[in-house]
């Protein structure tokens, strides 16, 4: 198969191609103007030479005078119009008489016209009627064009030369600027190359080093495109690093109640127990096998979230009524710490959603405040209206976020703290990716030793609706 030609080839070609086709063009243009005004200057020059001869002929009456002419370069003939008789020729003509045509006997205005004749050669010709008492003859002056041709043929030469070496010069200019042009680019593909070596190799760092390797300050297409590689090579780092970081606290989190399981079912199934004992144990199998499927389950919603398929109905409902069930749900957990959750829920809210991802939702935050909550404090859950659209608040008295660790909450697996949350690292995450499913956003303060907000803001009904329909 035809290896096809390079980048650097073809720009080279193009540009020679059009360069050449210009000059090609400019310079037939300017021959073409050249040879016209050169036939003009000469026929001005043949007729000019013919006036005074035939002016003579016409007022003495013969034509004698013409036979004692001989002018170089001029060769003067007269006819007798009616039957081509030679009336006079110059001396420089005695080799041959010039041969023409009836037409050229008969005619009756001055006519210009080419004439080989042998051996005078190429001659240009001017023919001009007059008369000589009462006889009608025609005048010739024929003048060669050797010289007028010479010097047409060497611009040609000449303008062929200068066409030839300026595509040459072209050749040159251009294999040298579409180089240089294109060194950034290839400067560009040998650091993707190495890059991507060092993606395939397991375990290699990612550089954080741009990877334009400087070219991105330049303002033009070149830093254009510099700057676009940087961006994704800043995405697909990030993209590599918390998938590796995901992967890590993914098989952390699994393997922690996959080793309690095992243990439990090693240890039962070690010797007989009691009653009791095969009941503790198959109570830390439940509680470990619940763990597992809420990280399940928490994944799967993820990976729905990123594929873009986290659909979410649209049916009418009262959102203070859900939020009241994820309250009533997670009452029974906080009572065991003597947590109170004070609801400020207000009148009926009706709203149009998905009663299951929103109550999943409430119970995410709510999940978190309990769980981070010192015993005897209280989280105090608010709902109300923003910018026409539900406005939800949960607000702890937990020991708060440091402000480094505010910018990764909603990472997945991510803990500010030193414990495990119930949703396995993944609640902040999962709320996060169904509020932005619904259009919404969700807002976080925090003060250490104070307490934790979580202000969830829910797009108005009409905008929802365009959501869903888009």
């Amino acid at each position: 198969m035809k290896r096809p030609l390079g980048l650097r080839t073809r720009m080279m070609l193009l540009f020679c191609a059009v360069v050449g086709v210009l000059l090609a063009a400019s310079f037939a243009t300017l021959y073409a103007w050249l040879a016209r005004k050169t036939r003009a200057q000469f026929d001005q020059q043949v007729i000019e030479a013919a006036a005074p001869v035939a002016a003579d002929i016409t007022s003495d009456g013969d034509a004698d005078d013409v036979s004692q002419l001989n002018l170089p370069q001029e060769y003067f003939e007269v006819l007798d119009s009616a039957g081509g008789r030679i009336l006079a020729q110059s001396i420089n003509l005695k080799l041959a008489p010039l041969r023409v045509g009836n037409d050229v006997l008969a005619t009756k205005r001055l006519w210009l016209f080419d004439l080989a004749q042998a051996p005078y050669g190429r001659l240009r010709v001017v023919a001009q009627p007059v008369e000589i008492g009462k006889t009608r003859a025609v005048m010739l002056l024929g003048m060669p064009l050797e010289g007028r041709d010479q010097t047409l043929a060497e611009l040609r030469h000449g303008l062929g030369a200068l066409l030839l070496l300026s595509l040459g010069v072209m050749a040159l200019v251009s294999t040298w600027y579409v180089g240089r042009s294109l060194r950034p680019i290839a400067a560009l593909t040998q650091q993707t190359s190495r890059l991507a070596e060092r993606l395939e190799t397991p375990g290699s760092t990612l550089p954080k080093d741009a990877l334009s390797v400087g070219l991105a300050a330049r303002r033009d297409e070149i830093g254009q495109l510099a700057e676009a590689f940087d961006h994704l090579w800043e995405r697909m780092r990030a993209a590599v690093e918390q998938l590796r970081q995901f992967v890590s606290d993914a098989s952390h989190e699994l393997r922690t109640p996959l080793a309690v399981l095992r243990g439990e079912t090693e240890l039962v199934l070690g010797e007989r127990r009691s009653e009791e004992e095969y009941r503790r144990a198959l109570e830390v199998i439940e509680d470990e096998l619940g763990k597992l499927s809420r990280i399940v389950e928490g994944l799967f919603t993820l990976t729905l979230a990123d594929a873009g398929q986290l659909r979410l109905a649209r049916e009418p409902l009262y959102l203070n009524e859900v939020l009241e069930e994820a309250c009533a749900i997670e009452e029974s957990r906080a009572r065991k710490k003597n947590i109170a959750i004070e609801r400020s829920l207000g009148a009926e809210f009706p709203y149009e959603g998905d009663e299951t991802w929103l109550r999943q939702l409430f119970l995410c935050f709510l999940d978190n405040a309990v769980k981070y909550s010192p015993a005897e404090t209280r989280v105090r859950v608010r709902l109300g209206t923003q910018d026409a659209g539900p406005r939800v608040e949960f607000q702890d008295e937990g020991p708060g976020i440091a402000p480094e660790h505010l910018p990764r909450i909603f990472e997945r697996f991510y803990r500010a703290g030193g414990d495990e949350a119930q949703s396995g690292g993944l609640g902040l995450a999962i709320a996060q990716a169904i509020v932005g499913a619904c259009g919404g956003r969700i807002e976080c303060s925090s003060q250490p030793g104070a307490g934790t907000r979580f202000v969830v803001h829910l797009p108005p009904i009409a905008r929802q609706a365009n959501l869903n329909e888009n």
